[in-house]
């Protein structure tokens, strides 16, 4: 009788244990088919989910430096390609011309892609049109012309014309400049801050070239 029930109970552990072994066994498969999927995702998911977060914020951060360099350089490239429309009618000198027509193939792209910036924060895009003139000395866009100095460069031509333009392009340069110092001091965004440095060299660069067309060391 005492065997009998011995070998009960080793029927029954071995029943037991072979029923454990099934569940672990469907367990271990369930797990190997889905490591590289559920456990693989959720390993993948901790290290990646901040560095997402944090590409993303890199490159959408933004604060009110920026929207005020963007608000201010679309207006001020604007008047500066509107200055350049006019050379190629009333400039003399080639190298005016060419000045021109530099400016503006640089200057065109920077507004579009000011503008998008502004867009995509949710921010109005500054109207075009005769505002250009009169922002002129409200600290945002300095360098710019007033009205009467745009309607005395329509009317002049020749040498008067490349004195003039070149005369007022440095000041408006030399504005430029110093909003684009301004954006890489106090602005958030990388690539505004590196259109800032874009800026910064290309119009010194310019300002240089004009002087010298000035006779101007």
């Amino acid at each position: 009788m005492i065997r009998k029930r011995s070998l009960m109970r080793r029927t029954a552990v071995a029943a037991a244990a072979g029923a454990a072994a099934l569940v672990l066994a469907a367990c271990g498969g369930s797990g190997d088919d889905g490591s590289a999927g559920h456990g693989g995702r959720a390993a993948t998911a901790s290290p990646s989910a901040p560095a997402s977060a944090s590409a993303s914020a890199s490159q959408g951060q933004h604060n009110a430096a920026d929207v005020a360099f963007a608000k201010g350089m679309i207006p001020h490239h604007r008047q500066a390609v509107e200055m350049a429309d006019l050379a190629p009618g009333r400039a003399r000198s080639a190298e005016v011309r060419k000045l021109a027509a530099d400016i503006k193939k640089a200057q065109d792209p920077e507004i579009r892609t000011l503008s998008g910036w502004l867009t995509s924060w949710g921010e109005d895009v500054p109207a075009e049109g005769a505002m250009d003139h009169s922002m002129h000395g409200t600290g945002g866009t300095s360098g710019m012309m007033t009205a009467e100095e745009m309607t005395g460069l329509e009317d002049a031509s020749g040498k008067a014309f490349d004195t003039a333009f070149t005369e007022l392009m440095i000041k408006h340069h030399e504005g430029a400049v110093e909003m684009a110092r301004t954006e890489q001091a106090d602005g958030a965004y990388g690539p505004a801050k590196r259109m800032a440095g874009e800026i910064i060299d290309s119009q010194s660069a310019e300002i240089e070239q004009m002087n010298a067309l000035l006779g101007k060391g």
